[in-house]
């Protein structure tokens, strides 16, 4: 099955978390995704705080940039999520946005050194292993967490370019895709993050979450368009989504056949009722999708 879910885009004030991420608990969404843009939301304190206020849906944060976190303390924030709220946290983590780095004294030289770095400390803590490493940009002297999850968790990666896409197969456990990724895509994606499975052994799931553009209501082709234009996408075909439940799922099941495992619908920026939203998604979408 398909999994479907919504964004909490941060261009939204955190107090309206709450009402969002209850919405999306009652109407049975599959899962809810944050944002830890820059210089907006943290993505971790919005998580824990979105887990604490619902029951059963799942809550994900697309991403956390690695230039800003020591991989110990991604590794205790991970920990104590899936104790606290089991199954039901997912992490994702990547390179950031470059200038948004660049700004906090952060830009990595090597974004590929240190997101595999990063990656392979961080699942081998939380699998609760005791960790000496000297590498470029992740150190660690006989490290270990007190309180590891009790079991097996998922940490996906951000990417993009075809060199990270190999490195998310390698490393990762899933990949989270922008929505600026259409249907062939995310086939291609599927290649590139399948070769880096082969190429290090790897016959474990690998989950692919792809956020898709979505726009409904009387202005919505509008919208989009004028979003797509914004972020200089405008030319790409098959990308984003405007129309009613019935568009959505078929721009859904387009994605799904192109490989992806979950669909996360990223509303506009300027979507009016983000409520109504997670409404639409959960309501009218959900059903539509196998």
């Amino acid at each position: 099955m398909t999994g479907l879910g919504a964004v909490f885009r941060p261009q939204l004030p955190p107090e309206r978390l709450r009402a969002l991420a209850q919405l999306a608990d009652d109407t049975g969404l599959d899962e809810l995704w944050l944002w830890e843009d820059c210089f907006r939301e943290g993505g971790v304190s919005t998580a824990a705080a979105a887990l604490a206020w619902t029951e059963r849906v799942r809550v994900g944060v697309g991403l956390l940039p690695v230039p800003l976190r020591n991989v110990a303390i991604t590794a205790m924030e991970a920990a104590s999520l899936h104790r606290m709220f089991p199954g039901r946290p997912i992490l994702a983590v990547g390179h950031g946005v470059q200038d948004w780095m660049g700004q906090v004294g952060a830009r990595a030289a090597s974004p590929l050194t240190l997101l595999r770095e990063h990656l392979d400390a961080l699942r081998a803590l939380l699998r609760g292993e005791r960790l000496s490493t000297e590498g470029r940009y992740v150190r660690l002297d006989d490290v270990a967490l007190d309180w590891p999850p009790p079991g097996p968790v998922e940490i996906l990666a951000g990417a993009t370019g075809p060199r990270t896409l190999r490195l998310s197969g390698e490393a990762a456990d899933g990949t989270v895709l922008t929505a600026g990724t259409p249907p062939e895509g995310v086939r291609r994606a599927r290649q590139l993050i399948d070769e880096g499975r082969a190429s290090s052994g790897r016959t474990d799931p690998h989950r692919v979450v792809v956020y898709l553009l979505t726009a409904t209501g009387p202005d919505a082709s509008a919208r989009l368009r004028a979003e797509l234009t914004a972020e200089g996408l405008a030319d790409v075909p098959d990308l984003g989504v405007a129309g009613d439940a019935g568009a959505v799922a078929k721009a859904v099941e387009r994605l799904t056949e192109a490989g992806a495992d979950t669909v996360i619908l990223q509303p506009t920026g300027d979507e009016p009722d983000p409520e109504g939203f997670v409404r639409f998604a959960a309501r009218e979408v959900g059903p539509l999708v196998p």
